[in-house]
């Protein structure tokens, strides 16, 4: 875990957190929208001003006397947040000026003993400076107009805020790679968690990294936006991403839920491995199919976890049994490990941590040019026909790249490989080189 001192935005619903969040941190990595609620989950994010790192965290709009399971659930991981902070962040919306909750909010921050400051926000302009006087009625000393939108009044902000951190630079284990470095931070192995809603991708994430990190309710769509946690285990340093459950493009009716799902796609494409998380108590559906396409599609190592093992009855042969209906579900994850556990109890997570460990250093394997040559020398390649009916020679194979696994094959033809070819090809490759949970990428060339 970070040891940074972290810097917490607060506030009710909608006066734009998540924006003057993604301003400090520099990259949009929090939902912002005008719906409420668009966040939930605390989000993390490393940022710097004037030589100090520091740490700030987004919170979910707070609504202190609301019992509603989300967002009392909303509250309690704000207060986590609160009792971590070397900094606290009320944000407040200038246009609207002091509401009650506003008022409600402001002595219950001031009671943390904590250092407190006041963004009043949406000042987009000079002429609406004034609107930030009435909000000194709140009672904090430190108030300062900004806009989170434009940027506006946020270095004056930074510059109180941070005068107090002490004065840092990243640490190896906790800066931000730039491309071409060698730091530990580059070895990190970049996990998804994918699926549709409420199969336990939340529960799953607290659980792999100890922690409260996601919310977790009986309620499909709490997760909106990505949660993210890096954890140490075994010698290796994984970063885990909790996406929001994926749905049907008609399905999802509110903008935050359609951002969301358009963001945890985005967040696949950077993954280095996609947990793809199945209800074993429902199996397989379609839209878990549909969801394993696009981990496939987007070239990601993958394993496919199912989960709630502890609440599926067992007998004779179940564990096969449901083994084969994925496979069968799924021919184009046949490549992918299947591990059963329960997020709830910890059941079998340990081994989950090893599966992802030896799927992510197969992605990255480089076959060595003797082992290659060898391989050729061992596979009979003569049987393999064109449509044409004239055999396909395979003269030569290299390994172009990793991450995924990529080879170029030197044939007797032109154009790309027969679909038969290429398969048989990549089945010879796996029985050598096992290249557990990754798909394996084989572009051909017409040898001269």
């Amino acid at each position: 875990m970070s040891t940074l001192p972290q810097i917490v935005i607060l506030g009710r619903p909608n006066v734009g957190k998540s924006a003057l969040f993604n301003r400090i941190c520099g990259r949009r990595r929090a939902l912002v929208g005008n719906e409420p609620g668009m966040t939930r989950d605390r989000l993390y994010a490393r940022a710097e001003w004037r030589g100090r790192t520091f740490e700030v965290v987004d919170t979910g709009g707070i609504i202190p006397s609301d019992r509603e399971l989300i967002a009392a659930e909303i509250f309690r991981q704000a207060q986590v947040a609160i009792e971590a902070a070397a900094h606290l962040i009320l944000v407040v919306d200038a246009r609207q000026g002091i509401v009650p909750l506003d008022q409600e909010l402001a002595p219950l921050l001031r009671r943390t003993g904590k250092p407190l400051t006041l963004a009043v926000n949406k000042i987009d302009s000079a002429q609406h400076s004034p609107l930030a006087g009435e909000f000194y009625g709140l009672g904090i000393e430190a108030v300062f107009p900004v806009s989170a939108e434009h940027g506006l009044g946020v270095d004056d902000l930074l510059d109180h805020v941070t005068e107090d951190l002490r004065s840092t630079r990243p640490e190896a284990e906790d800066a931000v790679p730039k491309p071409g470095t060698t730091s530990q931070e580059a070895e990190v192995i970049r996990v998804t968690i994918i699926g549709r809603p409420n199969v336990g991708k939340s529960t799953l994430l607290n659980r792999l990294v100890d922690e409260e990190r996601a919310i977790v309710t009986p309620l499909p769509g709490t997760t909106r936006d990505a949660v993210d946690a890096q954890v140490d285990r075994d010698g290796h340093r994984f970063r885990f991403i909790d996406t929001a459950g994926i749905r049907r493009k008609g399905k999802t009716r509110l903008l935050a839920e359609k951002l969301s799902v358009i963001q945890a796609r985005k967040h696949l494409e950077s993954a280095d491995v996609a947990l793809l998380v199945i209800d074993a108590v429902e199996g397989v559906t379609a839209l878990d199919t549909h969801i394993g396409g696009y981990a496939h599609q987007s070239r990601r190592s993958v394993v496919i976890v199912l989960n709630k093992w502890d609440a599926v009855r067992k007998g004779p042969d179940v564990t096969h049994q449901y083994t084969q209906s994925i496979r069968q579900a799924m021919k184009y994850l046949d490549y992918a490990p299947i591990v059963f556990i329960s997020a709830l109890t910890g059941q079998r997570v340990e081994k989950l941590f090893q599966t992802i460990a030896r799927v992510a250093e197969a992605r990255r394997y480089r076959v060595p040019t003797a082992e290659m040559n060898k391989f050729l020398k061992e596979v009979d390649f003569e049987r393999t026909t064109s449509p044409e009916g004239r055999p396909t020679r395979l003269y030569y194979l290299t390994q172009a790249g990793v991450a995924p696994p990529t080879f170029i094959a030197f044939t007797n033809r032109a154009g790309k490989l027969h679909f038969s070819f290429e398969r048989f090809l990549e089945n010879r490759i796996r029985e050598r080189f096992e290249f557990l949970g990754t798909p394996i990428v084989i572009k051909a060339r017409q040898s001269k």
